[in-house]
């Protein structure tokens, strides 16, 4: 591609709760880099890495941030007008009645994204079909603009009922609101598709988060000068830092959507399309299943608020290397959801009080003290182990059973969290490949692969940080959708012509991301349904895309009905300009004979064994070794259990498989 990557020099960034990783790709060379995170302003962080793989070189930033998450999920978002057709103030508030506590006897309400006094009802009416009802008059502009001042606000969210449908309204409010000076959310923007509540919720989420994620980006771009910075999305394609700050929507899940892309390319690579990503980082860990490819969903929701975007489809709990050991008020062991993150940190990290998951294998000797980072990060030892015996003397175990518990605990969180994404939606997971990566994944997933009965596991190169290779890899994509609401029978030329808006708007935006020509890609698909039900499936529209909706929805609930009328709700379309495609393996391994391995003392499988400790960077190509073995290298480290059988492949990758299967 001519345009979108101009430099031979990439360079990925993902920015995780504890800890910062980079990847450099410079030509053939491949360089890495893994350092403390920055919570106080995760740009910090960024740039210090930046600073260090590339100096006062040029270089074209993929950035996968948490930042416009965080808002969200910690109530730090903008203070947000809501400004939306008369009579419907209350939308967000009602919602759609849904009780999370059927039986609880006073449930937990929603927390507010916006107050009733910053909402702001505007006197208009558009009909489901377009028509105007009630026409919106200049006097009437003009005391919404008023009104809307005087709350004060940081960002609005404009949602007026059928929007998607006529935007005549949406646009002149906008363009009062913009030369008024307010920072405008506008759902046939973000979201024009049918569904009041999502549609409002999104916008309203865009609104409170895009603030935020622009001041961050702000500041990271006046870090980095002249290098051009690409945010990733949570559909795992990336977009320009300006529109990811007007967007930021978008960029809910981007992080785990940039470790989704580089586990699937990976794996492909490697000949494994069936895979279960298990992404452990620091603070929580990420799930994913992919059947052949990255799964989507529109259905997200995020601290409570539907956000009907595409995303890749992530399961994401409280379990990672950071999470904290405690015992609650019947004496039982819990771990996490709380986790003691960047700062303080784990105990072993100099700084923490909470006896981690990481704590929990350093007192197993599964962590090499001076081997973390690479050696640019001595653990502390002594501190960690009275911190461990503290807490054993107080749960009446010993120390070693009580740092077992820690990791038994956290494990069977997470095997939870592999089954809602296997079992759970009619997946075998003995027919899956386990991809374990993020720092601590590789030391917990033969356990967890044990677990569900999976027989492979795949360990791809710089697994601990392969969400900062996935986002160098990334596609430039965006997404449209048009809720259309047609016959399923409907002419091909009208669906032609409905599409045509789609893909205008497509061909301009993503010429300004650089993708022009043969290098733009369309995907069109469609939304349908069985006229009078209220959900639909994704289609691509491609060939008879009716009989493909029939086949896809006997898979989904066990019948079709063909002669039933079909509806067409939403039009979609995927807009993608190709990423770069490097060689992540070039120089990884050595060739010859495998040198003697150094032996030592660790708790493996309930036991204190000796176990041979492997540096993987001098693991050639073909050997093959049986467990228990500890596998360290700069960014994550390994633990092979006894019954498992290690391969080292044509790729460097690490393929481990149950002896005797």
């Amino acid at each position: 591609m001519s345009n979108p990557h101009p430099t031979t020099r990439l360079l990925g960034v993902d920015t995780g709760g504890t800890f910062t990783d980079l990847v450099l790709l410079d030509g053939p060379e491949v360089r890495t880099y893994k350092l403390p995170s920055t919570p106080d302003d995760p740009s910090r962080a960024v740039l210090e890495g930046v600073r260090h793989l590339l100096g006062e070189d040029q270089g074209l930033v993929f950035h996968g941030s948490t930042v416009a998450t965080n808002a969200l999920l910690e109530g730090k978002g903008a203070k947000v007008t809501l400004v939306t057709t008369a009579g419907f103030g209350d939308l967000l508030q009602i919602g759609r009645q849904h009780r999370g506590q059927l039986y609880a006897l006073q449930p937990a309400g929603r927390t507010s994204l916006v107050p009733a006094e910053r909402v702001v009802e505007v006197q208009e009416r558009v009909l489901a079909d377009g028509t105007v009802e009630l026409a919106l008059s200049e006097a009437e502009i003009d005391r919404v603009v008023t009104a809307v001042i005087a709350t004060d606000c940081e960002s609005v969210a404009l949602c007026l009922l059928h929007s998607y449908a006529n935007s005549q309204h949406e646009v002149q409010l906008a363009q009062a609101l913009l030369a008024a000076g307010c920072r405008v959310s506008a759902s046939h923007r973000v979201l024009p598709e049918y569904r009041e509540f999502e549609r409002a919720s999104t916008t309203a989420v865009n609104a409170a988060v895009s603030p935020v994620m622009s001041r961050y980006l702000e500041r990271l771009q006046a870090g980095l000068g002249e290098r051009p910075l690409r945010i990733m999305q949570s559909n795992g394609g990336a977009i320009m830092a300006g529109t990811a700050g007007s967007e930021a929507v978008r960029t809910i899940l981007s992080g785990p959507a940039g470790g989704m892309v580089g586990a699937f390319a990976a794996a492909r690579a490697a000949g494994y399309e069936r895979i279960i990503t298990f992404d452990m980082g620091g603070t929580s860990t990420d799930v994913g299943l992919c059947d052949g490819c990255i799964p989507l969903t529109s259905e997200t929701v995020i601290a409570d608020w539907p956000v009907k975007v595409p995303m890749i489809d992530i399961h994401t709990v409280g379990a990672g290397g950071g999470s904290i050991a405690r015992l609650d008020a019947g004496g039982a062991l819990r771990v996490g959801p709380e986790s003691a993150g960047a700062d303080p940190g784990p105990v072993c990290y100099g700084r923490g009080e909470g006896v981690t998951v990481t704590d929990a294998n350093l007192y197993l000797s599964r962590l090499h003290p001076d081997r973390f980072l690479g050696g640019r990060m001595t653990l502390a030892v002594d501190r960690c182990r009275q911190a461990v015996e503290g807490l054993a003397a107080a749960a009446g175990l010993s120390p070693q059973r009580l740092a077992e518990g820690i990791i038994e605990v956290a494990e069977e969180t997470m095997a939870g969290a592999l089954r809602v994404v296997s079992v759970a939606q009619g997946h075998d997971p003995r027919d899956f490949t386990l991809l374990p990566f993020g720092g601590a994944g590789g030391l917990h997933a033969c356990a967890l692969a044990e677990m569900l009965g999976m027989e492979r596991i795949l360990i791809p190169a710089h697994p601990g940080l392969l969400s900062a290779v996935g986002l160098v890899l990334a596609d430039v994509i965006r997404d449209y959708s048009l809720s259309v609401l047609r016959p399923g029978n409907v002419a091909p030329v009208e669906l032609a012509e409905l599409f045509q808006p789609l893909e205008q708007q497509a061909v301009a935006e993503m010429g300004a991301e650089g993708i022009v020509g043969e290098e733009l890609q369309l995907e069109p698909s469609l939304d349908m349904r069985y006229r009078g039900q209220s959900f639909e499936i994704t289609v691509p529209m491609a060939g008879d895309f009716c009989h493909t909706f029939h086949e896809r929805y006997q898979g989904f609930y066990g019948y079709r009905d063909e002669e039933r009328e079909l509806e067409i709700v939403t039009l979609r379309l995927r807009a993608i300009g190709r990423g770069p495609r490097p060689d992540l393996q070039h120089g990884l391994n050595p060739t010859g004979d495998l040198a003697p391995p150094v032996v030592e003392s660790l708790v493996v499988a309930g036991q204190e064994r000796p176990c041979p400790v492997y540096q993987r960077s001098a693991l050639p190509c073909g050997t093959s070794f049986s467990g228990s073995a500890l596998i360290v290298e700069e960014t994550a480290t390994h633990l092979v259990n006894p019954g498992w059988l290690v391969r080292v492949d044509d790729q460097a990758n690490l393929l481990l498989e149950r002896e005797g299967k």
